[in-house]
């Protein structure tokens, strides 16, 4: 096998138009909770109702608590939200000209629930005004489930885009929406944009090894083997708190947390990530018959970086080290 970054064309996947998911094999995680956030707001502020007696408006959201993700696996998508919303409304009476203020809740928005049975609760603060909060109760209900209608359609496209392979006809057009969702999480997640998280997705691969735990894990903790594997130089402190550097320092890290031949937590990234931005890896070696399964669950990567992290561990990772053990045993 090549050295990272060197080699077969067809791994180099921010050079394919295609390549914003190889196979969709490995379970692929993408948290949709700060998107959502501002899909809701964008969606529910704003809302504007009118009859005879008045006009209403959504004036502001005044709390969204909860989450949402999407995972793909073999080519499918699973969702998963669950959201708590509580909005600010206020009202005018056109007879009188008087103004009035209030709540509209939302408790459990969540995959549960169809939206058109999604509870929504209107009130308004004491004194008259209740035709403005029957005008919200009536046609402000109404455009709310809307709005919530059109969020999770979004969340099954606009936020899922690239998750799953196109076909043919429509690669162009995909390819276009998912190279700008790219480029502003990049935009996010550059020093200038200071305090703004940058959109993150988590990873699990699994792989089976010829190999007992105790030579599946020296081979991630002694030098020599690494730099074998890798066939790069390395520098390796396994311990805790120790540094790493692997492939000619396209990957650094630290390691958190060290158990012998059971489990490694690692702080990692790949050179070409945000400043100071970081994954949370962690390997677990679990003997099977005759073999141990590599568990690894990867959380934090770049969301426009998770094909390259997957081909990584995949083909620098995974099949270096099978060649590896191979040669041990030729030799032994």
């Amino acid at each position: 096998m090549a050295k990272w970054g060197q080699g077969d064309p067809r791994w180099i996947v921010e050079e394919r138009e295609d390549g914003t998911n190889v196979n969709n094999w490995h379970w692929t995680e993408r948290d949709a909770t700060l998107w959502s956030r501002g899909k809701l707001r964008e969606l529910l502020v704003g809302i504007v109702v009118e009859n005879e007696a008045g006009r209403c408006e959504v004036s502001e959201l005044k709390q969204v608590d909860g989450e949402a993700s999407c995972s793909s696996r073999k080519g499918r998508l699973i969702f998963f939200y669950e959201w708590n919303i509580k909005l600010g409304w206020r009202g005018t009476i056109k007879e009188s000209g008087a103004k009035h203020k209030g709540l509209i809740e939302i408790p459990n928005l969540s995959e549960e629930n169809e939206v058109d049975d999604t509870e929504v609760n209107v009130s308004k603060k004491k004194g008259d005004g209740d035709v403005l909060k029957e005008l919200m109760r009536t046609a402000g209900t109404a455009r709310v489930r809307e709005a919530l209608g059109d969020y999770l359609k979004a969340l099954k496209t606009e936020f899922t885009m690239g998750m799953i392979l196109p076909t043919k006809a429509l690669a162009t057009q995909e390819v276009t929406v998912k190279r700008k969702l790219s480029e502003d999480a990049m935009q996010a997640s550059s020093p200038a944009a200071l305090g703004v998280r940058i959109p993150t997705v988590a990873l699990h691969m699994t792989e089976l090894f010829d190999a007992t735990v105790e030579q599946l894990y020296s081979i991630f903790t002694v030098k020599d083997l690494v730099q074998q594997f890798s066939k790069s130089s390395a520098v390796l402190e396994a311990e805790k708190g120790g540094k790493f550097q692997m492939f000619d320092g396209n990957i650094t890290g630290e390691y958190v947390e060290l158990l012998t031949n059971r489990k490694i937590i690692m702080k990692w990234r790949c050179r070409n990530w945000p400043e100071e931005h970081y994954a949370t890896v962690a390997l677990n070696f679990v003997p099977t018959l005759g073999q141990t399964e590599l568990q690894l669950h990867c959380k934090g990567v770049p969301v426009c970086k998770e094909e390259n992290v997957k081909i990584c561990w995949q083909k620098q990772h995974f099949e270096e080290i099978k060649g590896l053990l191979q040669l041990a045993t030729l030799h032994g």
